[in-house]
């Protein structure tokens, strides 16, 4: 995954771009990132289960391919802070530090099978959604940096350091839910503003009402217009 992510910036830095280059990039993508984990997850937890296992594994594949190719014709048309979909790389370190975490546990397999089933078609629906996560390609990682995230950094390695399996697992699995936490929290927002709006203006609001003038003979007052008082004088007059 480290890989995957620097050699993009090595053939920008380079100059070396090219249309071959992208199309190359997303094929070693569906290769590493797409068959690998369906057949390691396959083999090692899902092959009891039978056509549904292979189905599980052949889904991952097919939607990783799918996410690749939308990847590549939305290409400088969204917003490049972030991805439409669960980038492949991803959803791959999800099913691999999975797998490492249950051999950490001495955990057997067979005994979630159907719970690592329902994870992959998870993982291949987020995949072909539309739902953003954060690509995290704004951050420059070689402008100079304030103390306390260096500080930060650190504390980061060493939580890594002392439990890798654990904590692997924990940030893949905080960064796979953070899309529809966030998808989910957004249509919250947008329906609490919409229900805002519709609110009618109760009477207790403190809010004066202006009514419109009533065409009567009289001013609002209570007293004579001003068309009456100058019939009255003009009557006096005579």
């Amino acid at each position: 995954m480290v890989l995957d992510g620097l050699d993009g910036r090595i053939a920008r830095l380079t100059n070396t771009t090219s249309q071959f280059g992208v199309e190359y990039d997303s094929l070693s993508d569906l290769i590493a990132f797409g068959l690998a984990p369906a057949l390691m997850v396959f083999l090692w937890a899902l092959e009891p289960l039978g056509r549904l296992g292979w189905l599980a594994a052949f889904l991952f594949m097919a939607c990783g391919a799918l996410r690749l190719a939308r990847y590549n014709v939305q290409v400088g048309t969204l917003d490049g802070n972030f991805f439409n979909g669960l980038p492949i790389p991803a959803a791959a370190v999800m099913v691999s530090v999975t797998v490492l975490l249950f051999e950490h546990l001495d955990v057997p397999p067979e005994q979630f099978s159907t719970f690592l089933m329902v994870m992959i078609f998870a993982l291949s629906f987020l995949m072909v959604s539309t739902i953003r996560y954060v690509s995290f390609k704004s951050l420059d990682y070689f402008r100079k940096k304030s103390f306390n995230s260096l500080v930060i950094g650190l504390l980061l390695l060493v939580v890594i350091a002392a439990k890798p399996h654990i904590m692997s697992f924990v940030f893949s699995f905080v960064y796979v839910v953070s899309g529809p936490v966030t998808f989910l929290a957004r249509i919250v927002r947008r329906r609490t503003r919409e229900e805002n709006k519709a609110e009618p203006v109760s009477p207790e609001s403190g809010m004066l009402t202006v009514l419109p003038r009533r065409e009567t003979g009289r001013g609002i007052d209570g007293s004579d217009d001003e068309v009456g008082k100058s019939a009255g004088r003009r009557r006096d007059r005579t």
